[in-house]
């Protein structure tokens, strides 16, 4: 099936749900035959951007090689879910601009919830001082000022914030309803 290519951003603190929400979409995408990309930031990191740190400078170039590849991707008509926490307004402002019909999700949650559902210890260890540079610990989080959708992660299922994006969707002429 074709269809138009556009890049769902999903941007939050880390633990949020950004990749819960993001693979459940992707599965509702594929579901309606579209072609879908998920581009996770754990994954990226271990081949892409393997070389980058945590600074402000690699964050960056991190977001920059992420919005490459999800430029080349929506522009071809393919449904591209990044989910990277993307701290920073400017280079999530970048990728607008750079890719093809880009809609900002903002997986909001509080700071507390985020830490109540790390598994891998990550606040524990950037509150020891132990990682440095660590996002909404001693790293600031710039907040979307005019996000597209919001989904708030500590009030919703993952079934409703998915649902939220595909009415988003829908409603906005990227995704034709399945006639039962």
């Amino acid at each position: 099936m074709e269809h138009k290519g556009f890049v769902l951003w999903f941007t939050g603190l880390p633990c949020s749900g950004k990749t819960t929400v993001a693979d459940l979409v992707a599965e509702k995408l594929k579901g309606h035959g579209m072609k879908v990309e998920r581009l996770d930031g754990d994954i990226v990191r271990k081949s892409l951007t393997r070389d980058l740190g945590f600074s402000k400078e690699d964050r960056d170039k991190n977001i920059e090689r992420v919005t490459f590849v999800a430029m080349m991707l929506s522009r071809n008509g393919v449904a591209v879910l990044p989910a990277f926490v993307s701290p920073y307004i400017a280079a999530r402002e970048n990728a607008r601009k750079e890719t093809t019909n880009f809609t900002e999700v903002f997986v909001k949650c509080t700071i507390e919830e985020c830490e109540k559902r790390d598994v891998k210890g990550m606040y524990k260890k950037a509150r020891e001082g132990i990682i440095k540079d660590f996002t909404g610990v001693d790293d600031p989080y710039e907040e979307p000022p005019n996000p597209e959708i919001i989904i708030e992660s500590d009030n919703e299922t993952v079934e409703q914030s998915a649902e939220k994006v595909m009415q988003y969707l829908e409603s906005n002429g990227f995704l034709k309803p399945i006639n039962n």
